[in-house]
């Protein structure tokens, strides 16, 4: 709630002007009901002509009045309301894309989404309707009562009761509502995750003949939602006949016992007529309150799954007093007696990892499944922080370094190459400012522009979102060429190449050789053919180096390389390799 006023202070004098409007229009709807009594009272029973129309004049001019404050306050409402939750989304977006990777592992991509839109619309809709009503409801509430207190004070026992009934099923409906409007959210989560992986599964739902399994689980999920939608329309539904019913009633009861008051002559006419406005009015201003009750748990429910995304301190935080490297750096990279562990894990995934990845030469990394390549690679982009040792950038540690300028440095491939909806030259700039010639450059030493200039528009060819409309190597290209075209310190490849045929691989990296010349270059790989002329291959096993050197090196000295290789190469190739390092009995 603190957080949320915060928000809502940016809008102060905007709440000043709407209190004001919505004080007006409820002075106008007070005075309205007073002024047509006088009428029936002096004007039409006393046979008043001219008071009559002096009266009905004011009470056209009270009209306006109140309707100016309406629309004013309407409009300020919903301005207050949608600025609102744009500053929200806003620090939400901004939040999410500070989150560090074990953050991000906390969320699913569905929950963040919905707290980012539905979660927000729910808060947005609440402060549009709250600020109207819950403002604009004690006002005529208490100047309703004491306007029937002076009318017809014999009669406002009516209301006690009425607004007693009232109290009692708003206090009913809150109870039974809040719990629904929490397991609501939940499970428009779980909708939102199950189309979404539906949706970016698709093509393995059909190759396995799977549709009817995935229907059924999304129609599971949507029956749950649906259930609890209609128990929560229902209670939407029956309250307000309840209170349209309730307001009938009581209007009946102040006919029927105000008409024998007539008859006494102890209230008059206009009086009665008067007082029965009142009733509705203060009826309505619990009314008001009661919609507001409704609307408050689910919105709260919403705040509090925004405020859990807030309130989140991550576990990557920039240094108080970043040190900066030497502006004219060279990339060097270094891990000393490096170990990591996952957060809750058991046994540390990287353990006492120490190399140098050295300016001008080519680094690559290997090892089986789950040995540990990209975690040790996430450490320089600092995606994660070590859990001991130290990983350094240009002799600086990058948990000392400003994120902007450790990024800047690395140009960074993942092994799922991501493209954005745009055009091909503006995924392969992202987002910087580049010349033709640099980005023609850039997809030349990718081998993309062969595809590129196949296209129908060429770099101006649109890419659909996440590059769903190129195939799975020219994305990796493209990927590949956008680290290029930054011409970074430090280039990083993550299982970049896998989805390249042998010809692109082998003249990919041919043309890198030959472009990146003072470029630290790390390259994760599974096949030895992409990384044998690797100026240093180091080699991973169960998280720990099992060896570290040249390709025929390793051959003749690392049992865990001689077996990967082994596991790629034909017999007779296997015992050529073998032989030109040395090994006579492979």
């Amino acid at each position: 709630m603190i957080r949320y006023l915060k928000y809502l202070r940016y809008y102060w004098w905007q709440v000043i002007v709407l209190f004001g409007g919505l004080t007006t229009q409820v002075w106008s709807s007070l005075q309205l009901p007073d002024m047509m009594s006088q009428i029936v009272n002096h004007g039409i029973v006393g046979g008043d002509q001219d008071y009559i129309i002096q009266t009905g004049l004011g009470m056209l001019g009270v009209a306006l009045i109140g309707g100016v404050g309406m629309v004013v306050a309407g409009f300020l409402a919903a301005r207050i309301g949608a600025g609102l939750a744009a500053r929200i989304r806003n620090d939400v977006f901004a939040k999410v894309m500070s989150f560090s990777i074990t953050e991000i592992n906390n969320f699913s991509t569905s929950s963040l989404l919905t707290r980012t839109t539905n979660d927000v619309f729910q808060v947005q809709l609440t402060t549009t309707l709250v600020l109207r009503m819950s403002c604009q409801a004690p006002i005529m509430g208490i100047g309703a009562i004491l306007k029937a207190l002076q009318t017809a004070p014999s009669l406002t026992w009516i209301i006690a009761m009425a607004v007693g009934v009232l109290v009692s099923l708003i206090v009913t409906v809150f109870t039974f509502a809040l719990p629904k409007f929490r397991l609501l959210q939940t499970l428009i989560d779980k909708l939102s995750r199950v189309t979404r992986e539906n949706l970016t599964g698709l093509r393995v739902v059909r190759a396995f003949n799977n549709e009817k399994y995935e229907r059924d689980k999304f129609n599971d999920a949507n029956q749950q939602l649906t259930r609890v939608n209609l128990f929560v329309s229902r209670i939407m539904v029956i309250i307000f006949p309840i209170v349209g019913l309730l307001m009938n009633f009581t209007t009946l009861l102040v006919i029927w016992i105000g008409a024998g008051y007539i008859e006494t002559g102890a209230i008059e006419i206009g009086n009665l007529m008067a007082f029965m406005q009142y009733a509705m009015q203060v009826m309505m201003s619990f009314m008001f309150l009661a919609m507001a009750f409704i609307m408050i748990p689910r919105a709260t429910v919403s705040w509090g799954r925004i405020g859990k995304v807030l309130k989140v301190k991550n576990s990557i935080r920039p240094p108080r007093k970043p040190i900066e490297p030497n502006p004219q750096g060279t990339g060097l990279v270094e891990f000393k007696k490096v170990s990591f562990a996952y957060n809750d894990a058991e046994n540390p995934v990287l353990k006492n990892i120490s190399f140098t990845a050295r300016p001008g030469q080519t680094t690559a990394i290997i090892g089986s499944t789950g040995s540990g390549k990209s975690t040790l690679i996430n450490l320089i982009l600092r995606f994660y922080d070590v859990t001991s040792g130290a990983v350094l950038v240009d002799g600086v540690d990058v948990r000392k370094m400003s994120a902007e300028n450790l990024t800047k440095r690395i140009g960074y491939v993942p092994q799922k190459g991501v493209l954005f909806s745009g055009t091909v030259a503006e995924n392969i700039a992202f987002g910087q400012e580049l010349n033709d010639q640099t980005i023609q450059t850039a997809a030349d030493v990718a081998q993309a522009s062969e595809f590129i200039n196949h296209l129908p528009g060429q770099f101006k060819n649109h890419i659909a979102q996440g590059g769903s409309n190129v195939s799975g190597g020219q994305k990796q290209r493209l990927a590949i060429a956008r680290a290029l075209a930054k011409n970074p310190e430090i280039l990083i490849f993550d299982d970049s190449f896998s989805a390249l045929d042998f010809r692109t691989d082998r003249n990919l990296r041919m043309a890198l050789k030959k472009s990146a010349k003072t470029q630290a270059i790390l390259i994760v790989a599974q096949r030895v053919s992409t990384i044998k002329n690797a100026d240093q291959i180091i080699v991973l096993n169960n998280g720990e180096i099992a060896g570290i050197g040249q390709h025929l090196d390793l051959l003749k000295n690392c049992q865990i390389y001689r077996e990967i290789t082994a596991s790629q190469l034909s017999s007779d190739e296997l015992v050529a390799e073998l032989k030109q390092a040395g090994v006579q009995n492979g």
